[in-house]
């Protein structure tokens, strides 16, 4: 109970509570909301706080799954704390601005990818010193304009498992491509938006840069964790081979002696016999004294 009041404490100083104007709520966010105060809804940071706790097990345990989840936020306040953030757990990341189809029309954003990779690949290795310094700068330029948009979903190999999103209203696109591919949303709420329309709704002010750095912190904290507890696992696999591959070498030479053993006593056996001129085994030799007494 402590952290969550602790949590609260930070989530109040950042000003996480400070909804929109009366004016301009959405009557959903009904549930979320505290309290008027002159002409501006208080959020409940009870709420905010059971979502996004929510939010965190539930992007902790994706993380932890090795799937990937996407940060979109094209808002000024948000672009520069979302990258950080995103960079920081190594997760794909959308700031500058959601080109239509990034979900929907996934091959082709990833040939644009491919393209622009190339692009910087000629130009560090030497590729492009023939053509002349105007070919070179325009495209530099056009590695440039792509890099400030695919720059973030370039290691993106496929579409994500989830989406965080910062202002589900401003990212309207983004919410509605990830919705109709069955994608699941985690996302900042405020007053003037619809909780309903996203899986995981954080409920908070989704205009302060502080608030938005609070909360997007705690769930890249939780990611981490994840990421985190999926290595140890992996560690811990890699032991456990090891281990079964030692045992099983242990094993195979222990057999290997016990059958070494077994075919040296069988070969004392086959000798015994033939020593004693078995029926199936060579004649015994007669020493020579033998031979001479015979033959007086």
């Amino acid at each position: 109970m402590e952290n969550n009041t602790s949590l609260q404490q930070q989530l109040l100083e950042a000003g996480v509570h400070f909804g929109h104007l009366k004016k301009k709520w959405n009557p959903r966010m009904l549930p979320y909301i505290f309290a008027e105060k002159k002409g501006i809804h208080i959020i409940d940071l009870n709420k905010t706080v059971e979502g996004l706790q929510e939010a965190a097990a539930a992007m902790k345990q994706i993380a932890r799954s090795g799937k990937k989840i996407m940060f979109v936020a094209t808002k000024k306040q948000a672009k520069e704390i979302v990258t950080e953030c995103a960079q920081k757990v190594n997760m794909p990341y959308v700031t500058d601005r959601w080109l239509g189809g990034m979900l929907t029309n996934f091959n082709t954003v990833r040939k644009s990818v491919k393209k622009m990779q190339s692009i910087e690949k000629m130009l560090n290795d030497g590729t492009f010193d023939n053509i002349t310094k105007k070919e070179r700068l325009q495209l530099s330029r056009d590695k440039e304009k792509m890099e400030k948009v695919l720059g973030g979903i370039a290691n993106m190999g496929r579409i994500p498992a989830a989406l965080f999103l910062v202002d589900i209203g401003h990212e309207h696109i983004a919410l509605s491509e990830a919705k109709r591919l069955g994608v699941t949303t985690f996302g900042l709420v405020d007053t003037n938006c619809d909780p309903n329309k996203v899986d995981f709704s954080i409920p908070g002010n989704d205009d302060a840069t502080k608030s938005i750095a609070i909360l997007t912190q705690y769930i890249t904290a939780a990611i981490a964790e994840g990421l985190a507890e999926r290595q140890v696992e992996k560690e811990e696999e890699t032991e456990e081979e090891v281990t079964d591959r030692g045992s099983k070498f242990d094993e195979g030479g222990e057999e290997g002696k016990e059958r070494g053993g077994r075919g040296g006593r069988g070969a004392g056996g086959r000798g015994g016999n033939t020593a004693g001129g078995g029926a199936g085994g060579p004649k015994r030799r007669v020493p020579s004294t033998q031979k001479r007494t015979s033959a007086r």
